[in-house]
């Protein structure tokens, strides 16, 4: 069982008489990559600088193995950062980026100590042999390695990444995500990572933390996170969703849009108002007699390996990414498994996402050529 290394009390933060974030409490576990994800102003960098010791709280403590360390100072701290802006020495060598912490934080260590530890990182970093590079030589990807190299060599606890990867393009992002993992599992500290890219959550987290508007929204697995979303905030901030307004009739069976489906849900009143959540992925399309609901095809986006398409029902938007091709103006008919429906409480939230219709205008001007040609070919009429 994992030991509890951080916890944060009641943490909250005012600046300016206004409140940022609303009593905190949260707690990391040692060898945890755990990540805080949201929108921008929704809190994740305040509460990382707290864990770092950038800001005092307001109210609240913050515990790192059990002791109260809200006026110990950053240095004092075993814990090491890793900022969107690598901060690199232009003036210094990869190896005296590396180990100029050590040298400044341990300075009785040996000439041979400090050369053990740059080899070592700059092995689990793979930069092996750029120990003599410029830093304004490497690529931005390297340039984040010799960062997280120099962060780690120190040997905290606990590394802090705030959208370390936000400057890499996509390709390289994905790359370093991968590496990020690699390296925490290597080294088996606790890294907290901060980012507003839910893709970049679930590919590393072990636990994701979703905040929004000073709050924490839910915690819990990326797996869990993604298909059990407590809020509409978060099942729309997790991926693209379907969210629409629905009644409990019984446990196991949900209303949508004067239809009956079955679900893995239960629990609530009968009769209950709720939200439900349908990803666009879980959506099968079948002919229009044998659909639970019937729409209309009002815009169709060809994405690689699937298309994007915008369906009415009833004057409510959805989006169904599918294989199949069914032509702008069709009417399709929908099926959904009871393990593709997630039924959630009404919240704060509930009306102000799920519906697609603000994207059609977009995605209409987005159209494939190919799908478009295929529909005039066919005289379909829009």
């Amino acid at each position: 069982m994992s030991k509890e290394l951080i916890r944060l009390v009641d943490c909250g933060m005012r600046f300016d008489g206004e409140t940022v974030l609303h009593d905190i409490n949260l707690y990391i576990n040692d060898s945890e990559f755990l990540t805080l994800l949201g929108p921008s102003g929704c809190g994740k960098t305040t509460t990382l600088k707290i864990i770092g010791g950038f800001l005092t709280p307001t109210h609240g403590d913050v515990l790192f193995d059990g002791v109260r360390i809200n006026d110990l100072p950053p240095h004092q701290r075993q814990v090491n950062t890793v900022f969107q802006k690598y901060a690199l020495f232009p003036h210094l060598d990869v190896y005296d980026n590396i180990a100029f912490g050590l040298r400044m934080v341990r300075p009785k260590l040996s000439r041979k100590e400090i050369d053990t530890r740059v080899l070592e990182m700059l092995e689990v970093v793979s930069l092996k042999g750029f120990e003599h590079r410029s830093v304004t030589s490497l690529s931005g990807g390297q340039q984040q390695r010799v960062a997280i190299a120099r962060a780690l060599v120190n040997r905290p606890k606990v590394l802090l990444l705030d959208e370390p990867l936000a400057a890499l393009d996509l390709r390289l992002r994905k790359d370093m995500q991968q590496e990020l993992k690699r390296i925490q599992q290597q080294m088996e500290i606790t890294f907290i990572y901060v980012t507003h890219d839910q893709e970049e959550a679930l590919a590393m987290s072990d636990t994701v933390v979703v905040m929004d508007s000073g709050r924490i929204q839910q915690i819990g697995k990326p797996e869990d996170i993604y298909n059990e979303p407590k809020n509409a905030f978060v099942a729309d901030f997790i991926g693209e969703s379907n969210i629409v307004d629905g009644y409990m009739r019984s446990d196991f069976q949900v209303e949508v849009n004067g239809r009956r489906f079955d679900c893995l849900d239960k629990g609530f009143a009968v009769d209950e108002a709720v939200d439900v959540v349908i990803r666009p992925e879980d959506i099968d399309i079948v002919p229009p007699e044998q659909g639970k609901l019937v729409g209309t095809v009002t815009s169709v986006t060809f994405k690689g390996m699937m298309y994007d398409m915008i369906v009415d029902f009833r004057g409510f938007k959805w989006l169904i990414q599918t294989t199949d091709h069914s032509p702008v103006g069709s009417r399709i008919g929908i099926k959904i498994d009871p393990d593709g429906i997630h039924v959630m409480a009404k919240s704060e939230y509930s009306g102000m996402f799920g519906d697609y219709s603000s994207f059609s205008e977009e995605y209409d001007e987005l159209d494939d050529a190919s799908v478009v040609l295929e529909e005039e070919e066919s005289g379909d009429e829009e």
